[in-house]
């Protein structure tokens, strides 16, 4: 079998398709709900089952993948950046399960895009470290070597300035803080070098809404390593969460 569901929540939006695990390909229509306000895990569970029906008769063989915002360890939400502190240290993978009727994989949604990238998009057959970033609401982050997913960074989260990265260098914190391209990509800029200097990445990807206007502001970043657009856009997170799902990274 090389087709598995993947379902990507974000924070505007949850979004789902049934994946062919091979090409990348999405087999059927990407489908989206809006994200219940407030992100509770109840009505969190509540959308992604509506959603999962909206798929159709899923062969019950069919692995399942569900990508979230937060650090996934051993199946716990051990992070709340975007969503609420309800979720820390929640049995997050079960309770999608039991909501589900079935086992899932379970990933942080920038490890699923980073994962999408190194298979289908921009990192394709790139060896060595791979960086990559989701430019959104916060920052996502994913490390990969020769293709293989390093779980679990939280980069967005270095200091910068006294602050969180995220809060000054995001897609959200340009338009919030009301920069131009040129005074966003001066942060962008700073952020990048300070993630050069400590994982010294072969190649940095930018990802997440940030990623289309690239064009604005990427000839202004001056950095060792190649920096590119993530290629894969909004259907990233649910291509690697059905990858995940097929090809599960973890150790059994």
């Amino acid at each position: 079998m090389s087709t598995a569901v993947g379902i990507d929540i974000g924070g505007t939006g949850i979004k789902g398709a049934i994946v062919d695990t091979i090409s990348g390909e999405l087999l059927t229509e990407r489908l989206k709900l809006p994200t219940p306000t407030g992100s509770s895990p109840r009505f969190i569970l509540d959308t992604v089952a509506e959603l999962f029906r909206m798929l159709g008769d899923i062969d019950s063989e069919t692995p399942v993948g569900v990508a979230f915002p937060a650090i996934i360890l051993h199946g716990r939400t051990m992070s709340a950046a975007n969503v609420p502190k309800e979720w820390i240290g929640l049995e997050a993978e079960a309770m999608f399960e039991e909501t589900l009727g079935r086992d899932i994989h379970f990933v942080n949604d920038a490890d699923a895009a980073g994962v999408a990238e190194a298979h289908f998009g921009a990192a394709q057959g790139v060896r060595g470290l791979v960086f990559l970033a989701t430019l959104g609401t916060g920052i996502g982050t994913a490390l990969l070597y020769d293709g293989t997913l390093i779980p679990n960074s939280e980069l967005g989260h270095i200091e910068m300035n006294g602050v969180d990265a995220e809060t000054i260098t995001s897609a959200r914190a340009r338009e919030r803080l009301g920069l131009s391209w040129e005074e966003w990509a001066i942060n962008l800029q700073n952020y990048l070098e300070r993630i050069e200097f400590l994982i010294n990445p072969d190649l940095i990807i930018l990802g997440g809404g940030g990623s289309k206007g690239f064009d604005n502001y990427g000839h202004l970043l001056t950095l060792r390593a190649p920096v590119v657009p993530a290629t894969l856009r909004n259907n990233a997170g649910i291509m690697g969460a059905g990858y995940l799902a097929q090809n599960d990274h973890r150790a059994r």
